[in-house]
């Protein structure tokens, strides 16, 4: 399984600024929004959730057969420590991943150097710089349809 992690800040968190051994290269890499809707829409929650599946079982048939996965994790702030809300991580598998390898990516930029930039001046405690050269992020705009099997809003 391949994870999208959308939040910069919690691929930081999950690759200690491109320190972590075996996680070293950190890539941006830009995906259609076609490509990304379709895993949406394909997922199934990571966890099992009373009320959205009839039992744990179900969700266990659901979890084995979708090719994408949603799972929510704390968003973090430059300093990596949890904020109070969640980052949508989404695990692709089987003809997900496939779609996204060889149907969805647009780009694949190598951003070691400036996750060590920003690293850095979060390090020297220049945190108003290092927070203007984050990447942009936006809420992503789903749609109740897209999200509806996955418990219908964000947590």
């Amino acid at each position: 399984m391949t994870w999208i992690k959308p939040s910069f800040l919690w691929m930081m968190y999950r690759c200690g600024w491109g320190l972590k051994q075996d996680h070293e290269t950190v890539l941006a890499v830009e995906i259609t929004r076609e490509g990304f809707d379709w895993a949406l829409r394909h997922a199934c929650l990571s966890h099992y959730a009373p009320g959205l599946h009839a039992d744990q079982a179900a969700w266990k048939r659901a979890l084995r057969r979708a090719p994408a996965r949603v799972q929510w994790d704390p968003e973090r702030d430059v300093h990596l420590n949890p904020l109070p809300y969640r980052s949508l991580q989404l695990g692709l598998a089987g003809e997900a991943a496939g779609r996204y390898a060889d149907e969805w990516t647009v780009s694949v930029t190598d951003v070691t150097p400036l996750t060590h930039e920003i690293h850095a001046l979060v390090r020297a405690g220049d945190t108003a710089t290092a927070e203007r050269l984050l990447p942009g992020e936006r809420v992503y705009p789903a749609g109740a349809e897209a999200l509806a099997h996955l418990g219908g809003t964000t947590p």
